[in-house]
């Protein structure tokens, strides 16, 4: 127990808790440095059930990784922060994180205090994120048609999926074409939301498919239902349409034996009534999220008209919108009867189920843009999802490329580029920041020399090539052309890797640093823990 606080627990103090927290944020760094780059390793991790996930997504490691530190948590949600921002670059905010903050450890230790070299790094960052947007980016517009496929491929590059990158390059092009929609202040976006991604054992990877229209995991409820409508009226339902029962607690006491049947006439009834307001409507096609029974199933088979059950809800809420119908939750009107309104119907041109390897499916066919399906076919269980995790990753990629209409040269040219700029900055200072400055602007480098030294190849050498060719692009006005200089890790050279086709989005790279150095700032900033013990239960543990 601590005397002097007088606390139930331990306190750590200065140096300690710093040095402590360096430790545990290097190491997990460490765990997803070797998944990096084109070249990168993947992990196999098992859960505590036994499940097992092979991956090398940065952000789906840590998650699994169920990390107890507080300061590795703060990577761990920062990895997490990447990928629903911007989807790819997980890894390589965690790698920044962690050199940002070991260096800035040493600084401290120098006997530099921290709020200067807090300071110091806010400066670097904010300048980073400057030349980034003034002098790195370039538009969209100015690059040959297949800067997007290229950002695609760039993405999958350090993906399960990179070998076949031409194919799903423009796959996912495709899909994120398909969705494009212009909102109402004229900008273009793209819902990623709208790209429904089905996993299907078997086949190779190639076999994929890129579907135009919402596929839907899920079989009409009869055989003798029709497998193709067209046009299709399509009513969503959120409610079992099965024999009505009495409500829970209700209870009708019955004194003539001869109206029992009567009450269950009744209870079929109300179901019968319902599904024909339904029909009577115009569908033709009916989404159910819950059950329907055989006694309801009669009906729709006699009508000609298609059900399906058990679908997911946040399935039927993305077919609503892109065929413009509404999901109901009940039929009930404001007058306390029962009515379905035709306005409710969204409208398909076909409706149609398919047969994909051993599974069936539902597609829905628009011709109004808004929906489009990937269907993704491999080995195993584990293959399909690592192949869902990558194509998720390209897929807000390419839509960041799109949104933003900027990109930057990959494969470590931005880093090598900052790490010049930021060290001819640092001189130009002459206050305490300069150091921190100093060190930021080295900390960039991890980036390129992690990706050399998993691709096996001499990372000290080709890092100072990099970095000779953009001090000459940086100084000499007619060597602008080095700018763009990145690394080729297959054959281990240095060349201009704008033209190569390897790109990122900017915004991509901004978010990066701007969050790695919110995160080692916020560690750096500790200089205190207290841990406080667990409290222990009077009299033994037999009350839990």
């Amino acid at each position: 127990m601590n005397k002097a606080l007088s606390i139930d627990g331990e306190r750590q103090t200065g140096s300690d808790v710093r040095s402590q927290n360096v430790t545990a944020v290097t190491a997990i760094a460490n765990v997803v440095k070797t998944s990096f780059g084109p070249v990168g390793l993947d992990k196999m991790l098992v859960d505590n059930i036994g499940d097992v996930t092979i991956t090398n997504d940065g952000a789906t490691i840590l998650k699994l990784l169920e990390v107890e530190h507080p300061a590795a948590k703060v990577l761990v949600e920062l990895a997490d922060l990447q990928d629903q921002e911007v989807g790819d670059g997980t890894t390589s905010v965690v790698i920044l994180a962690a050199e940002i903050l070991r260096r800035a450890n040493e600084l401290v230790s120098r006997k530099i205090h921290p709020t200067s070299i807090i300071a110091g790094l806010r400066l670097a960052s904010k300048e980073a994120v400057k030349y980034i947007n003034e002098v790195l980016a370039v538009p969209v517009d100015t690059l040959p048609k297949e800067t997007v496929i290229n950002i695609a491929k760039t993405s999958m590059a350090s993906k399960i999926i990179g070998d076949e990158w031409e194919f799903f390059a423009k796959l996912t092009v495709d899909a994120v074409m398909r969705v494009k929609t212009i909102n109402s202040k004229g900008v273009a976006k793209y819902p990623i939301k709208s790209i429904n991604i089905l996993k299907s054992h078997g086949k190779s990877a190639r076999e994929s498919v890129f579907v135009e229209g919402y596929a839907l995991n899920c079989t009409v409820a009869s055989q003798q239902m029709p497998k193709l409508v067209k046009p299709a009226k399509i009513a969503f339902l959120d409610f079992n349409l099965q024999r009505t029962r009495m409500a829970m607690g209700v209870q009708v006491l019955v004194s003539d034996p001869s109206k029992l049947e009567a009450i269950k006439t009744k209870e079929s009834d109300i179901t019968r009534d319902r599904i024909q307001m339904i029909l009577k409507s115009g569908a033709n096609v009916i989404l159910t999220t819950k059950g329907i029974d055989d006694l309801a199933l009669k009906y729709f088979v006699e009508a000609g008209a298609m059900a399906i059950r058990r679908c997911k809800k946040e399935d039927l809420k993305r077919i609503a919108k892109a065929t413009g119908g509404t999901v109901l939750g009940t039929l009930a009107n404001l007058e306390g009867d029962e009515s379905f309104d035709s306005s409710n119907l969204g409208t398909a041109d076909e409706v149609e189920q398919i047969r994909i390897a051993d599974d069936e499916c539902i597609i829905i066919r628009s011709s109004a843009k808004k929906s489009a399906s990937i269907i993704l076919r491999g080995a195993n269980d584990l293959l399909l999802d690592e192949m869902e995790r990558s194509l998720h990753d390209s897929l807000s990629i390419v839509k960041r490329g799109l949104e933003s209409n900027t990109v930057v040269a990959g494969g470590g040219a931005v880093e090598a580029a900052l790490s010049i700029y930021l060290e001819n900055y640092a001189t130009t200072l002459g206050s305490r920041e300069q150091l921190a400055i100093a060190e930021f602007a080295e900390a960039m480098l991890v980036i390129p020399k992690t990706l050399a030294v998993n691709a096996a190849q001499d990372a000290t050498e080709l890092v100072a090539k990099l970095r000779a060719h953009h001090n000459a692009a940086q100084k000499d006005p007619t060597k602008q052309a080095f700018q763009n200089a990145g690394l080729d890790l297959i054959n281990g050279k240095i060349r201009n890797n704008l033209e190569a086709g390897v790109i990122e989005p900017a915004i991509s790279k901004v978010k990066a640093i701007r969050s790695a150095t919110e995160a080692a700032i916020t560690i750096l900033r500790i200089d205190d823990l207290i841990k406080l013990n667990p409290k222990q239960n009077e009299g033994g543990d037999d009350h839990h």
